[in-house]
């Protein structure tokens, strides 16, 4: 695997890839954690049927640059990293790439589609769906949260600049790391400020089957090489993208796109997503849209827990195109 910085939008951009040099380019957008590493499992299954597969750490993870103003994690700042790596590893400005996104990548997947569909041949999205489209620019999203959660949900908790950090670096990021990656209640995360939502600093976290100490001591490294700003930067602009958004409203995804969501994936049970998901009208927003998939007994870390079905679900969909 070859691991490779690219210049553009004003940063270095981490990628790995793998694959034939003129094999056509899958990307890969990963959720938290935002680093190439969650796609580990996928990455050899692509290059191995002849496609380039591109795996970036998003700005403000792993080895990509983290700048420090808040302001440079907005939706616009991210997309145009990902602009910048496929002008960079594309022969040609008219040369698309197949689009794979989960989590925060799926949302970022969704704004790249939206702000550029002449870069995306075709689109798999996993567990967030278009339903964080963009609205009245008036609405600020951060609020109705708090309204429906409370001052706890971990999306608020995030919002006071230095807070969680500090909670963080208390807790220690080895156990932060393996309570949010083993955290399988279909349900909204609350973190408490009395540290509770963390455990016992003495509490042995068991870790499923499909991740092991050493996926944990490698995202615990960088973690540690990079700190937890950047990446909870990019809800402390969930009100400013919606903002920024304001061109968009109403807008169509006109990129052929599937959808995957796991059946106990916190995001399946915010409100309003599964009517979303299952009724018309995420096909009213995405035209393109195949009939959504929901993985029985999964939950959110579907790519890691599942890879080989969902190697074969990215496979089987952008074969077609």
């Amino acid at each position: 695997m070859e691991h490779r910085k690219v210049r553009g939008n004003g940063i270095d951009i981490h990628v790995a890839i793998q694959g034939p040099s003129d094999g056509p380019i899958v990307l890969l957008l990963h959720g938290f954690p935002e680093l190439w590493y969650s796609w580990r499992h996928q990455i050899p299954g692509l290059a191995a049927r002849g496609y380039r597969a591109v795996a970036p750490d998003l700005r403000g993870y792993g080895d990509s640059d983290a700048p420090a103003e808040i302001s440079s994690y907005t939706c616009f700042n991210i997309v145009g990293d990902l602009v910048a790596v496929i002008s960079a590893l594309t022969a040609s400005e008219d040369e698309k790439v197949f689009v794979v996104g989960h989590d925060w990548g799926a949302l970022i997947a969704w704004y790249l589609c939206l702000f550029r569909p002449d870069k995306v041949k075709a689109l798999v999205n996993l567990s967030v769906p278009f339903s964080f489209r963009p609205t009245d620019p008036s609405v600020k999203p951060v609020d109705r949260m708090r309204a429906f959660y409370g001052d706890d949900y971990y999306i608020c908790r995030f919002q006071e600049v230095g807070d969680i950090e500090s909670e963080i670096a208390e807790v220690g990021t080895e156990r932060v790391m393996k309570r949010i990656l083993t955290y399988r209640t279909p349900g909204p995360i609350i973190i408490p400020k009395d540290k509770s939502f963390w455990g016992p600093k003495d509490e042995t976290i068991p870790l499923p089957s499909w991740l092991t100490e050493e996926d944990v001591t490698y995202f615990v490294s960088k973690f540690e090489e990079k700190g937890f700003s950047g990446p909870v930067n990019y809800y402390r602009n969930f009100n400013r993208n919606n903002e920024l958004l304001g061109p968009w409203v109403g807008n169509k995804i006109q990129v052929p796109t599937k959808f995957v969501i796991a059946e106990l994936d916190l995001v399946y049970y915010m409100p309003g997503v599964k009517e979303y998901i299952n009724g018309p009208k995420f096909k009213e927003d995405v035209p393109l849209l195949e009939e959504p998939l929901v993985l029985e007994g999964v939950a959110h870390f579907i790519n890691q827990e599942k890879p080989q079905e969902i190697l074969q679900i990215i496979l089987d969909f952008i074969s077609k195109f």
